[in-house]
């Protein structure tokens, strides 16, 4: 899925959201400093990736984060059970029904980067291969679904809206998931990783986690990334904690030589990073 990029570049240090970035969640703007790259600094020695103006990784970098403190919760109002793997929960909705799983997290946070740059360009296939296009639907084209086959419906011809973008994410998390987003991503090696990247197992069960930043030192090379996920039951989309290497605090060594990415409740395989 292909959406418009930027051609200037970011420095690499700023850690203040540059103008003309939106988050088309939120009712206002927010504070500029409470993000994901104000609040973490980057490892010792180490600075950020250089990052397009107006891509998707830039556009993570960036994400709203609520106050420290803030507890990831499920749909249901209830507490997230690992707190302990939370570092920060991110300032968006997880809506009200045990929809926006670790799958479509990733979908609900690439829809929102593309409603704030082109929403026609909003598409995602569905676990059956179906190609369904945020554009159709506003245009009174959508599907349903009988026994396992899916096919095209009618709808209501509706405005390019927020609002409609978030009926029409509704409809994608019911038939869309990890196997889905598997296909639709390109393999990518680990040691290459950037922000915008999603470690990913398509299965039933399986587990997706976006990469959110990406860091390096100058000299070594070494990279080091910040990861967010939601979970099963639906909850709060939350940036991970490093819990079996505290000192790193959320960030993520990355070791493309070993051939298991832990994070705190699911271990990929090295080869399962994948780039829209």
């Amino acid at each position: 899925m292909a959406l418009v990029l930027g051609a200037s570049c970011l420095p690499a240090r700023s850690q203040t959201r540059p103008n003309g970035i939106t988050y088309p969640w939120l009712t206002q703007p927010g504070n500029a400093s409470a993000t994901v790259a104000a609040r973490f600094p980057p490892p010792a020695g180490c600075r950020r990736v250089v990052l397009a103006r107006g891509s998707w990784g830039e556009w993570l970098r960036y994400l709203p984060l609520s106050p420290p403190g803030t507890l990831a919760r499920t749909y249901s109002g209830a507490l997230k059970k690992r707190s302990d793997v939370v570092a920060a929960v991110v300032n968006i909705d997880v809506g009200t029904r045990d929809l926006q799983q670790c799958a479509d997290a990733v979908i609900r946070l690439r829809a929102e980067y593309g409603f704030s740059q082109n929403p026609n360009q909003i598409h995602f296939h569905l676990t059956t291969g179906y190609d369904f296009w945020f554009s159709d639907y506003v245009a009174g084209r959508t599907f349903e679904v009988v026994g396992q086959t899916v096919t095209p419906a009618r709808k209501p011809v509706e405005a390019s809206t927020h609002a409609v973008l978030a009926r029409y994410l509704l409809a994608t998390f019911g038939y869309a998931g990890t196997l889905s987003l598997h296909r639709e991503l390109r393999s990518v090696p680990l040691a290459t990783v950037q922000p915008g990247d999603v470690l990913i197992h398509g299965g039933a069960p399986g587990h997706a986690v976006l990469v959110v930043d990406v860091a390096e030192h100058p000299t070594t090379h070494k990279k080091y990334m910040l990861l967010a996920q939601s979970y099963m039951p639906a909850q709060s989309i939350h940036v991970l904690r490093n819990v079996d290497e505290p000192q790193l605090g959320a960030w993520f060594a990355v070791n493309p030589t070993e051939e298991v990415v832990s994070t705190p409740e699911w271990d990929f395989q090295q080869n399962e990073l994948g780039r829209f």
